[in-house]
């Protein structure tokens, strides 16, 4: 369950913007001869929902239905006691609301077309259940798999896209920024209030508490010190954006050697060559649901193609003078012969 505040602001995503989204899914429908198209969500897999409709659910799940030509609606698991919340921070035509949500969308979209063609986003994704219960509720619907479809179509972000993105990394920026040295849960408590005051939907902290020991970041549970050399790593969504911004407290002249290894890396995107020389990387995305989804990686042997104007995070490891530093912020993927760019510069002490 999410903590932080889920409001809409219509400034920072216009009907507009859900408009024009809505306007390319439905002519790649009509191209694929889709009727309907479903996007399943709950608060681990928010992604896909909140970007055609702008809602980011705090606990349960729910299935958006796309009908090809009307109005989306939202299937929830919630209460009917939520339909006004839920229809203030969202844009759909309708909320329906069951506690088998499978059984109640096949329902509805059998209720207008008994044989529509239904593609599913994220299909492998469905939870078995909810799948069985949408054969059932629809038994001559046609489903299939509508990933690579709903895949190409968000994979470049528009201006609205990149603003949250922005937002989001300079909430992460202001909360890193906030804790002074000390102990290393105080450190993290500060940051996650300064997120959270920020307007942050979510915010997760990590820490690499000892440097000399690894690079790898973990969930802080209760006390922990740091070592002379450490990092933190804050997780922030905001209007259903996420990234992820890393602080380093490291010796500056090395910190300054990696930061700058980092960027010359990072501009190289989509290509993986400028990572050759580090001691690990991942680079993280949306495909569909999921905000922040391995996509590129040093641990990885097959590989998402990152798309030209594509929002990622990107972490890695950087070796200067036989020491290992953790460097990691949002960038964006540039037009094809452009350079990749940071949406923020990560932090280093």
């Amino acid at each position: 369950m999410r903590r932080g505040l889920i409001s809409r602001s219509p400034i920072e995503l216009p009907d507009a913007v859900l408009e024009a989204r809505l306007d390319r899914v439905r002519a790649a429908m009509r191209d694929a001869r889709l009727d309907v198209l479903i996007v399943y969500t709950n608060n681990t897999r928010p992604a896909g929902v909140s970007w055609l409709a702008g809602f980011v659910p705090y606990w349960s799940e729910a299935l958006l239905v796309v009908p090809r030509d009307s109005a989306p609606y939202l299937v929830a698991a919630l209460t009917f006691r939520v339909k006004t919340w839920i229809e203030r921070v969202s844009r759909l035509g309708d909320v329906l609301h069951h506690p088998r949500i499978g059984l109640k969308a096949g329902q509805q979209i059998a209720s207008v077309q008994k044989s529509a063609a239904v593609g599913i986003a994220d299909f492998d994704g469905l939870p078995a259940g909810v799948a069985a219960d949408l054969r059932e509720g629809g038994p001559d619907l046609t489903p299939s798999d509508a990933t690579a479809l709903f895949t190409k179509l968000r994979s470049k972000a528009d201006p609205a896209e990149i603003a949250l993105a922005t937002r989001a990394g300079a909430i992460a920026h202001h909360a890193l920024q906030a804790p002074e040295r000390g102990p290393l849960n105080a450190m993290i408590a500060a940051a996650e209030r300064e997120a959270r005051l920020r307007g942050a939907e979510e915010v997760y902290l990590a820490a690499a508490p000892d440097l000399t020991r690894g690079p790898r970041f973990m969930r802080i549970e209760g006390e922990a010190s740091a070592g002379k050399f450490f990092a933190l790593r804050a997780t922030v969504a905001y209007k259903g954006v996420w990234v992820r911004l890393v602080r380093a407290f490291y010796d500056p002249e090395i910190a300054q050697k990696a930061a700058a290894q980092f960027a010359q890396a990072v501009a190289q995107l989509p290509s993986d060559r400028g990572f050759a020389g580090f001691g690990s990387f991942v680079v993280e995305g949306c495909r569909v649901a999921q905000p922040l989804e391995p996509l590129l990686g040093s641990q990885f042997e097959a590989a998402n193609p990152l798309s030209p104007g594509a929002l990622v995070s990107v972490q890695a490891t950087v070796t200067v003078d036989g020491e290992s530093v953790p460097v990691g912020a949002p960038v964006l993927i540039g037009a094809p012969g452009e350079a990749a760019s940071l949406l923020i510069d990560p932090l280093f002490d």
